[in-house]
């Protein structure tokens, strides 16, 4: 191994070793977007060349599909195989109700779309991403270029009659120049402190012209993985109702840690 993973890092590792296990073959499964998500493409990656495992990725961004690519899983589009038997992807919050807030990285529309398209949808986290009342993450809300300014003035309008607690609105920058989707979309982050209501909040939001999608994943996440640094991850199953406890072995991502630390 060519360096040390930090704790947060194994935490990550630990939750995206164990989802995998959720993957059979011959599926086709949705490839999420972010740095818990590259573990898993990582992971999978593995057994694809070690295994034989046969699946069929669909990638969420850009960056996960070049990953993919270059460790060899085979790529389609959600367009050539219509539907998902699983999509496994990381959250920057989730509550005890598996609410999410997504798009940190960007990708909320494309994984939106794709959880949506999916029979099941694995969320994989860090035990620092649970949270009591979503908010203190910002909220990535996607728009159109056009009028951009006129949307997030629509949008502080908004949210002054809303259950949240904070209404500041910044546009997404990379460096000096605006952030923009693979969509070609930009990126608004909601500085709301606490969201008291979700649900009501992403359909009002959606609402306002220009807006095209916001990083809320309500009533989509089925289970999620909850990683922690010694190698402990605890399963959470929203339909069965179920909590289950494991432990990973570090000693088994030797090659992937050397991967992806090189």
């Amino acid at each position: 191994m060519s360096g040390q993973l930090s704790p947060i890092d194994r935490a990550k590792f630990a939750a995206a070793r164990r989802a995998v296990d959720f993957v059979e073959d011959g599926m086709c499964v949705g490839l999420g977007t972010g740095s818990t998500a590259a573990w898993m493409v990582r992971c999978l990656g593995e057994m694809v060349r070690e295994e034989g495992l046969r699946i069929t990725g669909v990638p969420t961004s850009s960056r996960t599909a070049a990953l993919a690519r270059q460790i060899g899983i085979p790529l389609s589009t959600l367009e050539d195989v219509k539907w998902l038997d699983l999509t496994i992807d990381g959250a920057d919050e989730f509550d005890a109700n598996l609410t999410l807030i997504k798009g940190g990285g960007g990708a909320l529309l494309q994984e939106k779309i794709v959880a949506a398209a999916s029979d099941q949808m694995i969320v994989i986290t860090d035990v620092a991403k649970e949270v009591t009342t979503l908010g203190a993450f910002p909220l990535p809300v996607e728009v159109i270029p056009f009028g951009w300014q006129t949307t997030r003035a629509l949008i502080e309008e908004t949210l002054t009659g809303l259950d949240v607690m904070g209404h500041a609105v910044s546009l997404r920058m990379n460096g000096q120049e605006p952030f923009y989707t693979d969509e070609g979309n930009l990126i608004l982050d909601l500085a709301l402190r606490s969201i008291g209501n979700p649900r009501q909040l992403s359909l009002v939001l959606n609402q306002i012209p220009g807006v095209v999608e916001n990083g809320l994943f309500i009533d989509i996440c089925d289970v999620v993985i909850i990683g922690h640094g010694d190698g402990r991850v605890e399963v959470r199953d929203m339909g069965a109702g179920t909590v289950e406890q494991d432990q990973i072995d570090f000693a088994e991502g030797e090659n992937i840690f050397r991967n992806a630390l090189d």
